[in-house]
């Protein structure tokens, strides 16, 4: 039986909270003050802990700050009256799972537990990938092609994503995969015909916003509602207007158990939210499952693979895609290319030479002409050690080639430069 530990100096709030929140399933035990609850807290480890952030002599945000040092993974929920709004938003940055605003619904505190302890099962890596059914496991990884440590990684988050229903925030740059990745979670976490309402937050205007994603006081729009039982997915969220980001935070709050909330950035939205350009509280709470995709650019040891991948999805009169072939010439070409573009960029290189080639065999010589004439930066050490050479030689020079006096001068053997 999952269990909560409820904190809060009131008696009364104690005997409430226990009548409400046994029946639903969940065990309770309780504390009277910071102190006290971070004692019983490390004598047996509780699933989730409900602490008031006004308490003395130990406060709530201070007995977040030490739990979370002692337990990284433990979900604590912040109760706060509402004045201290602030100080709960506080509370998010420091590592609340959420916060309760007294006086709060039955509802409410149920389903606000509900999602603490599942994003307990996660955190703590009880979520076994084993548990995924081994059909949608092989897809995330025939899906994600890429033999690299980090695509690894990458597959394994992914995995253990795809068996809970937590808000996840996916950040790269465009063209790295965050729809694909949006769309194995939605299909790998609900029913076959549930809906995937996708919003792309750089196109929208405010009033289609306003109507479709926030609607009246809070309730959520038509994009919310067609959501419902699926995935509402917000791209680009860093373009979402500052007078909408607020906004926002109401309808998650009030209608975010009904749907899986994904959504993607290619921005540093902690960057953004520490500058005031990002509301603070809308950030903590889409990004407590932040998801990093990196460019093709670090990860070119993947190519072969990838190609092979985007070769197999091509149509080609003349013979089986299957059979196209790429040479080594051609893929250390592909491997040379920074691809500012990524995947998406690749992709449609490779599906567009595979679907018109009439030769089986694909060399460099068939690749566009941008891809063949990269420039070959030199490291950043060789280019220093470069420089520094040149340096060296304009001080022997001005020495009139003497080099003892050059090598007092710089304070250096000159000989183990030049």
């Amino acid at each position: 039986m999952p269990s909560v530990l409820i904190v809060d100096d009131l008696l009364s709030i104690h005997e409430m909270l226990d009548a409400v929140i046994q029946p639903t399933g969940f065990s309770t035990a309780f504390a009277t003050d910071g102190e006290k609850a971070l004692a019983r807290y490390k004598a047996e480890k509780y699933d989730v802990v409900l602490a008031d952030i006004d308490m003395k002599p130990v406060d709530g945000i201070t007995l977040l700050k030490q739990i979370k040092s002692y337990d990284p993974n433990c979900v604590l929920i912040i109760m706060t009256a509402y004045a201290s709004t602030e100080s709960a938003i506080q509370a998010l940055k420091y590592g609340a799972f959420d916060y309760l605003q007294k006086p709060f619904r039955v509802d409410e505190l149920i389903s606000t537990l509900k999602r603490g302890l599942e994003f307990r099962h996660l955190s703590a890596e009880r979520s076994s990938t084993a548990a995924l059914p081994t059909a949608r496991a092989n897809d995330i990884e025939s899906r994600l092609a890429g033999r690299s440590g980090r695509v690894q990684k990458l597959i394994q988050q992914v995995k253990k994503l795809a068996a809970v229903r937590t808000p996840v925030l996916l950040q790269g740059e465009n063209g790295t995969g965050k729809s694909t990745i949006a769309e194995i979670l939605h299909a790998s976490n609900a029913a076959a015909d549930a809906p995937l309402v996708r919003i792309d937050c750089s196109l929208s205007s405010e009033a289609n916003f306003r109507d479709g994603l926030l609607g009246q006081n809070g309730a959520g729009g038509a994009w919310v509602s067609q959501a419902k039982g699926g995935t509402l997915f917000l791209q680009h969220l860093q373009c979402l207007p500052m007078a909408m980001q607020k906004e926002l935070v109401s309808v998650l709050r009030n209608t975010a158990q009904g749907f899986r909330l994904i959504c993607t950035t290619s921005e540093d939205l902690e960057k953004l939210t520490d500058e005031g350009q990002f509301h603070d509280e809308l950030f903590y709470r889409v990004a407590s499952l932040p998801v990093a995709l990196p460019p093709l650019r670090d990860r070119t040891d993947d190519i072969p693979v990838l190609v092979k991948h985007f070769t197999a999805r091509a149509t080609n009169p003349h013979f089986d895609s299957n059979l196209i072939e790429f040479t080594d010439d051609a893929l250390s070409v592909l491997q040379a290319y920074h691809w500012p573009g990524n995947l998406s960029e690749l992709q449609q290189l490779v599906v567009k030479i595979a679907a018109t080639t009439d030769a089986r065999i694909v060399t460099s010589q068939q690749l566009p002409m941008r891809l063949r004439e990269v420039k070959q930066w030199p490291s950043l050490a060789d280019y220093l050690a470069g420089q520094q050479k040149q340096y060296v030689e304009r001080v022997i020079h001005a020495c009139q080639g003497d080099r003892a006096v050059a090598a007092k001068v710089l304070g250096v053997d000159v000989t183990t430069i030049v």
